[in-house]
């Protein structure tokens, strides 16, 4: 196996899919613009990104498989904010979308990438939405592409 120093070199011939949640809307859309920015500026052109907008956090794993078995796909970006409200809710969405896009990447062996805030106050989201914690919609495009750089490798 070689070895892969976790450089980003560009992924440009490669085409991404971002799901994103219509659910809390004024952060998501931070999230989709900050991992857009971050592929446009690594070479991916704007016409090889899919956004495929789902109702929430509980459908992102079903659309990422069914993306994933298509195959157009190098990596699949999911985006989406769950704040933790009065009920045990939260838990189940936050903890069954974790574990179900981790499902979809290993049964097919595309990247599929968890950008889904799961947070105690919107403010807390708010930080991570291009906030004083940075944008994780961005930090999600950078990481899928090095994996689709290592891909590409091994």
């Amino acid at each position: 196996m070689p070895n892969y120093s976790g450089e980003l070199r560009p992924v440009a011939a490669a085409r991404f899919a971002i799901i994103a949640s219509r659910w809390n809307p004024g952060i998501v859309d931070v999230l989709v613009d900050g991992a857009r920015r971050a592929l446009r500026e690594h070479g991916v052109a704007d016409d090889a990104v899919d956004l495929v907008r789902v109702p929430g956090a509980w459908e992102m794993p079903v659309a990422a498989a069914r993306l994933a078995r298509a195959g157009g796909h190098a990596a699949i970006l999911a985006l989406g904010c769950v704040v933790r409200g009065d009920t045990r809710h939260y838990e189940h969405v936050a903890d069954n979308c974790a574990q179900g896009l981790m499902r979809v990447a290993l049964d097919s062996g595309v990247p599929v990438l968890n950008g889904v805030l799961a947070v105690e106050r919107h403010a807390d989201a708010q930080a991570r939405a291009g906030g004083a914690r940075g944008n994780k919609g961005e930090e999600v495009a950078l990481a899928a592409m090095e994996m689709v750089d290592l891909w590409n490798k091994l």
